[in-house]
């Protein structure tokens, strides 16, 4: 009897180390890096890739291949740049363009996840609509934007139509494929505790998606970005104030190079901003949360 307890006793220290091991694989594993590898590893590659640009753009400068009211010098547009910030316009422009661009990419949000749910949840509602949403995502925006202004004249309710007409379906979409990534055990689990269709949207299949649907916001921001772009060259009015679309097309009417090329890098710099200072820590946190700590 007493080798019966013993060898019983053996058994079940060895299942628990095999646990162990087993949640051992499962926990993300941290390594301490130096502050400064980190700042190498992270800030100067894309410093360097930046300087290399403007050294070639420098060099095809001074070569004089093209005009200089076809490409100017980088130190013309720097000044261009300069002049913007120096009297204080460039900070009412970012903000016209920037805002638009989030309030209307929160509002995309807002609609595209309770309709990706339930499309991505009902068989026939995918098989109606579905093939709808991934057409309307590869339509280019600018094609909405004379549609708009249509429909709603020269004010800001045009510049939001062409934002959420081009965000919504690319987060549904981003939405709908994490959600078809998600294991069916997970569902049935929630159903067996329980929890009822919203309840195990919102505790079960929106986490288990989580990727899936930050992927798909990255791609609605972008589009919501190009979309409000396109909308404020087109629309020009008054009631729109001055974003850093009418910018572009006022130094493209002015047969400005340097004003054309200093609104295009300001449209760049805020694309690469949000993607670095909001879209990139959360996509690191979920990321590492599910042990993948070195995928960003």
């Amino acid at each position: 009897m007493a080798g019966t307890e013993t060898g019983s006793r053996a058994e079940a220290d060895g299942l628990a180390d095999v646990a162990a091991g087993l949640d051992a694989l499962d926990t993300p594993v941290e390594r301490g890096t130096p502050w400064w590898r980190r700042l190498l590893t992270r800030a100067v590659p894309p410093v360097v890739a930046v300087l290399a640009v403007l050294a070639v753009w420098q060099a095809l400068w001074a070569a004089a291949i093209w005009p200089e009211f076809k490409l100017p010098a980088p130190a013309a547009v720097g000044e261009h740049v300069g002049g913007l910030v120096g009297d204080g316009e460039i900070w009412g422009v970012l903000w016209v363009s920037v805002h638009r661009a989030v309030l209307g990419f929160l509002t995309a949000v807002i609609i595209a996840t309770p309709l990706g749910l339930l499309v991505a949840r009902v068989p026939l509602l995918r098989n109606a609509v579905g093939p709808l949403i991934t057409g309307l995502q590869s339509l280019p925006s600018v094609a909405w934007v004379p549609a708009a202004i249509l429909w709603f004249g020269l004010t800001p309710a045009t510049i939001y139509a062409v934002v959420l007409l081009g965000s919504v379906p690319s987060i549904m979409n981003g939405l709908m494929s994490g959600l078809d990534q998600v294991p069916p055990l997970l569902t049935r689990v929630g159903k067996a505790v329980g929890a009822g269709p919203l309840t195990s949207a919102r505790l079960v299949s929106l986490p288990a998606a989580l990727p899936g649907y930050l992927a798909g916001c990255k791609q609605g921001w972008a589009f919501s970005w190009r979309s409000l772009m396109a909308a404020e060259l087109i629309a020009n009015s008054p009631q729109l104030g001055v974003g850093l679309g009418q910018t572009l097309e006022q130094a493209r009417a002015m047969n400005s190079m340097s004003g054309v090329i200093a609104a295009i890098l300001l449209i760049l710099l805020v694309g690469i901003s949000i993607e670095l200072l909001v879209f990139r820590p959360v996509e690191r946190r979920v990321l590492r949360g599910r042990g993948l700590a070195g995928a960003v």
